[in-house]
């Protein structure tokens, strides 16, 4: 990692991260992750109150945490089971996620996984419905079920991309699943770098499963993507939900690390695109209006 990796990009800096898995954070301990090209350390009071800074060499990971040596903390806050963080300066709130308040909700995180992709290129997979039946054969898709109908996509009064009135054939669509299933779909983009999905529940057709997918940018080639889950399911167990997850992940990651250019070109005359991608469309425009220049190619 160079001086180049650095963000230098104020949309970006002054975005929530999640650095670190709330219950994975260790009180008094120090650990160490990277964010945007920058060493980030982070521990806990004995209290239970997160702390974040950028690495220092008198504070090494492992060791003690000593707040005394800690000159400056950067912004920090633990939402939907995550701990966050920012370089620059954040809003005081991460987007609004009722779910996760409902008491008969599972809320889980699945995984951390690093993928040798950009931020933005990640996002962007996960709002492709094109991919099921070739990428996830037989779970999210199966051939000759290949039509990405037309859908709705808007982005509202708080400056978040919705994508809705989507449908898609699915043979297992989550855990619960008894069958195939005509799966409704709805995407929300409320940041540049998180995406979640709110999906048919197989056990309440009233309601619907939200998966998200949280992605730290380590370089602008490089992520760690935490996968989140917040879904009604009475019968199956933590370890089965997580796996299901990381199954669709394993089989996106191939495909991730393959592209290229590994950046997103936010050109619309870069690649060409069809009726299925409206939704990454709109999300190109959306980051080029934004400003943000880290993970992406801009356009000219």
């Amino acid at each position: 990692m160079t001086t180049a990796d650095i963000c230098r990009n104020d949309a970006i800096l002054d975005q929530w991260h999640p650095i670190a898995v709330e219950n994975e954070v260790r009180p008094d301990v120090v650990a160490e992750t990277t964010l945007l090209g920058c060493r980030v350390s982070y521990s806990a009071t004995g209290g239970g109150d997160p702390v974040a800074w950028q690495s220092v060499p008198e504070i090494r990971a492992g060791g003690s945490f000593d707040a005394s040596l800690v000159n400056e903390s950067l912004p920090v806050l633990i939402q939907y089971g995550y701990v966050w963080s920012s370089l620059g300066e954040p809003p005081a709130q991460l987007f609004e996620l009722p779910e996760y308040a409902e008491p008969d909700r599972r809320n889980i995180h699945a995984a951390t996984i690093g993928v040798a992709c950009s931020a933005p290129r990640a996002v962007e997979n996960f709002l492709d419905m094109g991919r099921f039946p070739f990428v996830h054969t037989g779970i999210l898709g199966i051939e000759p079920h290949t039509e990405v109908r037309e859908y709705e996509v808007e982005v509202d009064n708080k400056n978040e991309i919705w994508a809705t009135e989507c449908v898609f054939y699915q043979p297992v669509a989550a855990m619960t699943s008894e069958g195939g299933q005509m799966s409704d779909y709805i995407y929300r983009v409320p940041h540049p770098y998180c995406v979640l999905l709110y999906k048919s529940c197989p056990l309440d057709p009233k309601r619907m499963d939200v998966i998200g997918l949280f992605v730290r940018s380590v370089t602008a080639d490089h992520i760690e993507a935490s996968m989140f889950l917040s879904v009604i399911d009475v019968e199956s167990t933590d370890s089965e939900i997580k796996r299901f997850q990381q199954t669709i992940f394993a089989q996106d990651k191939p495909i991730l690390e393959n592209q290229h250019p590994k950046r997103l070109p936010l050109d619309p005359r870069f690649e060409t695109p069809i009726r299925a991608d409206h939704v990454a469309i709109t999300y190109r425009r959306w980051l080029s209006e934004l400003g943000v220049t880290y993970g992406v190619i801009p356009a000219a």
